[in-house]
């Protein structure tokens, strides 16, 4: 009998899909950009969410394969297009999980005095911890991954909560230091919260009716998501004030004011566990989709071992570890900051979201699905340019998309999309 998703299951698994370790880091990036004002963005980009987050759930209700927004943008605008969207997906993970492990071990070195040295050390370790156990083909449980989650809701709330008697409303003023071009700038790197939307197409197979459920999900995941987001931004900048730009473990340094000093470490322990589930199941997951490239001729032929069910991809995983120890030394050598790795993973993500929304303008019937996924595409794109210049990665890397997938290669890939 096949076990099927109940609304309250995919409310959790929906916001596991959104939260994620960048989280930790986020407040003090957003207001060292915008000032108290990046609660406008927050805001901005919560709005966002709806109708992007809606977009995919029509989608994921009318085409309830779980086949994503690979399949969507197939079936919209071809295999090219679709070509890209894997190169896209692939190529976001090595700045992606980089980011993640800098900020556990950011949290760790803050707890016992190592510093940047220190910091690169165990984040070193955490991305090799990762990749050994992505190579030996074991996995977090679904169970684990919804706990790993349930901790971090948790945690933030305990720190929103803790830290909310010294509130002081002095410190929204001045409430916009840079004005709109702040806003705008914080934008461009809070997007890396709300990746995950697209969820709901690959759960869409999971629920009994998907066309009733995903609605429901869809509404619970993101009114959890602002309650949590909006109240740990308010918070962090009402308590902090001026610190909430410069501070490097902002939840920490909630909770020490909440609670006392005292909870730093049990704040690095849950950060790294945190940072640890997430890295693990992106590398997982992007191990198997540069498998399953490989197969469909998107990717180099070398690469499709290991794309059956059951097998390990350890040729995928072995190019994916040498882009991401590249990553991670250029970053080291060249003082790339965290910020600079999320906006470059916020490039390729939100190219993926804009067109897996733009593919819902073609597939969804004329009347209100496709109005909103029209509102969708147009508000994805302002997360989109407002990355700036690192948008040369992604139009890069579709050109070498389109290049690479020769007609013979396509045909092979739109076989096995009629099959």
């Amino acid at each position: 009998m096949t076990t099927r998703l109940g609304p309250w299951q995919g409310v959790a698994v929906y916001v596991g899909s959104v939260l994620g370790p960048g989280v930790l880091v986020l407040p003090r990036l957003a207001a060292d950009a915008a000032g108290p004002a990046s609660l406008a963005a927050w805001t901005l980009l919560l709005a966002f969410s709806v109708p992007v987050a809606a977009t995919f759930a029509a989608l994921g209700a009318r085409f309830p394969d779980g086949g994503g927004v690979s399949t969507f943008v197939r079936h919209a605008f071809g295999a090219r297009a679709a070509a890209s969207v894997g190169w896209w997906f692939y190529l976001a993970i090595p700045p992606g999980v980089v980011a993640g492990a800098l900020i556990g071990a950011g949290y760790v070195a803050g707890a016992a005095g190592l510093g940047e040295r220190g910091t690169m050390v165990v984040a070193l370790g955490l991305l090799a911890v990762a990749f050994a156990v992505n190579h030996r083909g074991l996995r977090l449980s679904g169970r684990a991954q919804l706990a790993l989650t349930a901790l971090l809701v948790v945690l933030l709330a305990t720190a929103s909560v803790a830290a909310a008697g010294h509130f002081d409303a002095g410190n929204f003023r001045p409430f916009a230091p840079h004005g709109a071009a702040g806003v705008l700038d914080a934008v461009g790197v809070l997007f890396f919260a709300f990746v995950g939307w697209e969820a709901a197409s690959h759960l869409s197979a999971e629920f009994a009716d998907p066309a009733r459920d995903l609605r429901r999900v869809t509404a619970g995941a993101l009114a959890t998501v602002a309650v949590l987001y909006l109240g740990l931004s308010t918070v962090s900048i009402g308590v902090l004030g001026g610190a909430a730009a410069t501070e490097e473990t902002p939840l920490a340094a909630l909770l020490a004011v909440g609670l006392g000093p005292r909870t730093g470490w049990v704040t690095a322990v849950v950060a790294l566990a945190l940072s640890f589930g997430a890295v693990n199941a992106y590398i997982a997951g992007a191990g198997r989709l540069g498998a399953a490239l490989g197969r469909d001729g998107v990717f180099p032929a070398a690469l499709a071992r290991g794309s059956r069910p059951g097998q390990v991809p350890h040729r995928s995983l072995a190019v994916l570890g040498g882009l991401t120890a590249v990553t991670l030394l250029g970053q080291s050598l060249l003082g790339v900051g965290i910020e600079e790795l999320m906006r470059v993973t916020v490039g390729f993500l939100a190219a993926v979201t804009t067109l897996g929304c733009a593919a819902a303008i073609r597939l969804l019937p004329r009347g209100r699905g496709r109005r909103i996924a029209i509102t969708a595409t147009v508000s994805s794109i302002i997360p989109l340019a407002s990355v700036g210049w690192f948008l040369v990665f992604p139009v890069a890397l579709a050109a070498v998309a389109w290049w690479r997938s020769g007609e013979g290669d396509l045909a092979v890939a739109d076989a096995r999309e009629v099959q």
